[in-house]
């Protein structure tokens, strides 16, 4: 755990900055904006890049997933650049929550994949490579979006600690079980053998 390098006041404030942030539905917009109609009713009704992709439309789906990213990436750089380690971590976590459970959409939001990696590249770069590698191999192999989120969150904490971030391991296993309990029903399908792959509608 990092130092508490800012006030309560301050961390509070990048907090709610992170989950604002966070809570932004670009899949949504997006799929609005290019005319896909509402994702709540296309495929698993997922907000993300892979439910976004089942509209057929790639551009949208690459620009949902870097949208995603980005989102978590910059609230977390400018927290650190401006308030230190402490209210990167806070507005890391923030943005997390803010996409899986948006105040907007009723506390019903994505899985946070996209985010995550967004995430991790952020705060430490050689960790958010290994998890975007891990996502990379798992979904080469399985086709299975899923897992690749499985796959990088599993890897996260164990980089952390080889790579000596071990000041940022109690967010990494936050965000880790909070992946894991977003993708319950998937784990529950993928065990049944009936998880859609990447591009399948569902």
């Amino acid at each position: 755990m990092p130092p508490i390098d800012s006030s309560p006041v301050v961390l509070i404030l990048w907090a709610l900055l992170g989950y604002l942030a966070g809570s932004i539905p670009f899949g949504m917009v997006l799929a609005r904006v290019m005319g896909l109609g509402n994702l709540r009713d296309i495929g698993s009704g997922n907000i993300g890049a892979t439910n976004v992709l089942r509209t057929g439309n790639k551009k949208a789906a690459a620009l949902t997933l870097l949208f995603d990213a980005a989102k978590g990436a910059v609230v977390v750089l400018l927290a650190r650049a401006l308030a230190g380690e402490a209210a990167a971590q806070l507005a890391a976590l923030a943005a997390m929550l803010g996409h899986c459970f948006p105040v907007w959409l009723k506390f019903n939001g994505g899985k946070g994949v996209a985010t995550f990696l967004g995430i991790m590249l952020a705060l430490a770069w050689p960790v958010g490579i290994g998890c975007c590698l891990a996502w990379l191999v798992a979904v080469a192999a399985t086709r299975v979006s899923s897992m690749g989120a499985l796959a990088a969150a599993s890897v996260s904490t164990m980089l952390m600690v080889i790579l000596n971030f071990g000041h940022m391991l109690i967010l990494g296993i936050a965000l880790t079980v909070l992946l894991y309990v977003r993708h319950h029903a998937n784990i529950q399908r993928i065990k049944a053998g009936t998880e859609p792959k990447i591009g399948q509608k569902k």
